[in-house]
C-alpha cells in the first residue's frame, strides 16, 4: 500500500494498521486506526465512506481514557476490494468486523454507528457475546423495515446498465457527497478528494454498488435476516445510548422518529446536519460518545 497523499496525511493525523481478515471464502487485509489507549470506542462508517469520515470526532476523543478503533469497510477506504458484487453482503461484512473485534480483544467496547454502520454494528454487537455496553446511533437504520420502500437512490442502483455505469465508471455517489450535507460545503475541495483518493481506480468501485444493492426492496431480500438479528439485539438494549441525528439528511431523516420508539432511554441530540454528519457536527457527537463511555466532558 503507498503513502496518503499529502492532502490527505495532513488532515488524517491517525497511524495505519492493517489485518488479515477472512470475507466470504477469501482472506483480505483489513485497514484500521487505532488511537489511544483505554475503553474501546469502535467508530464504523458506511457507503460510500471511509474512516476518514471519523477523523474529526477522534480528535474530540483524545485524551480522554480511550482507545479509539476505526476500520475501513472491507471494498471502501484502504482495505482490500473484492470485486464481486456478491461477495459484499451484510454477513461478510458483519463477520469480517466481528473477527477485527476478536483479534484486537475489544471488550466493553461504545459502538459508534453511521450509515452501514449500524445494521453491520448492531449484527456484530448481537453476536461478540456481550462485548458491546454502549451505544451511539447516528443517522442509520439499525431495525428491520416495517415496509420495503427503497429510496430513489437505491431504486437507481437495481436499474441495469445505467447503475452499473454510474457507479463503476463515475464513481457515484462520491462526486455528489455534499448533495447530502445540512451544508453542502462540508464536503468540498480536499475534503471531497479525500473521499474519492481511495476509489480512484475502476476496478474498485464494487462494493458502492454492492453495498447500495444490500438495501432490502423485499421480504425475502437476503440481507432481511441479518436485519432481523440486528433489530432484536437494538430494541433489547439497556445499556447508555445516544441518537445523534442530522435533520437535513435526504435519506433517513425521518429514520429518528423509529430509532426513538426502538431506544426510548437513548438521549436525543437534534441537529441542521446532513447524512454525513460527522463532517459538520463532530463536537455533538464527541460529546455523545464520551458521555456513554462515562468520560469527562470537554469544559465550556
Amino acid at each position: 500500500m503507498s503513502a496518503l497523499p499529502d492532502f490527505i496525511a495532513r488532515l488524517l493525523p491517525f497511524r495505519s494498521h492493517f489485518a488479515p481478515i477472512r470475507f466470504g471464502n477469501g482472506l483480505v487485509k483489513m485497514h484500521f486506526l487505532d488511537h489511544g489507549e483505554g475503553r474501546p470506542v469502535l467508530l464504523l462508517h458506511g457507503n460510500p465512506t471511509w474512516c476518514f469520515l471519523w477523523r474529526k470526532v477522534m480528535t474530540g476523543l483524545e485524551d480522554r481514557g480511550l482507545r479509539l478503533v476505526a476500520p475501513d469497510l472491507i471494498g471502501l477506504g484502504l482495505s482490500d476490494k473484492p470485486r464481486a458484487l456478491h461477495e459484499h453482503t451484510l454477513r461478510n461484512h458483519g463477520q469480517a468486523v466481528l473477527e477485527l473485534v476478536e483479534r484486537l480483544d475489544l471488550r466493553d467496547v461504545v459502538l459508534g454507528v453511521q450509515d452501514w454502520g449500524g445494521p453491520i454494528g448492531a449484527w456484530v454487537a448481537a453476536r461478540s457475546g456481550g462485548r458491546v455496553t454502549g451505544l451511539v446511533v447516528l443517522n442509520t437504520s439499525v431495525l428491520k423495515p416495517h415496509a420495503y420502500r427503497a429510496t430513489a437512490f437505491h431504486r437507481f442502483s437495481h436499474v441495469p446498465l445505467v447503475s452499473d455505469a454510474a457507479f463503476r465508471l463515475f464513481n457515484f455517489p462520491v462526486p455528489v457527497l455534499g448533495r447530502a450535507q445540512g451544508d453542502a460545503r462540508s464536503i468540498s475541495g480536499d475534503v471531497a478528494r479525500a473521499y474519492a483518493w481511495p476509489l480512484r481506480h475502476v476496478v474498485d468501485r464494487a462494493a458502492p454498488l454492492a453495498m447500495a444493492r444490500m438495501v432490502p426492496d423485499r421480504e425475502d431480500h437476503p440481507t432481511v435476516p441479518e436485519l432481523t438479528d440486528g433489530d432484536a439485539w437494538v430494541r433489547g438494549f439497556r445499556g447508555p445510548a445516544e441518537l445523534v441525528w442530522g435533520l437535513r439528511d435526504p435519506i433517513l431523516a425521518r429514520a429518528l422518529k423509529r430509532h426513538r420508539e426502538a431506544l426510548p432511554h437513548a438521549r436525543v441530540t437534534e441537529t441542521q446536519a446532513g447524512h454525513f454528519l460527522q463532517e459538520e457536527v463532530p463536537d455533538e457527537i464527541a460529546a455523545a460518545l464520551r458521555r456513554v463511555a462515562g468520560v469527562e466532558s470537554v469544559a465550556g
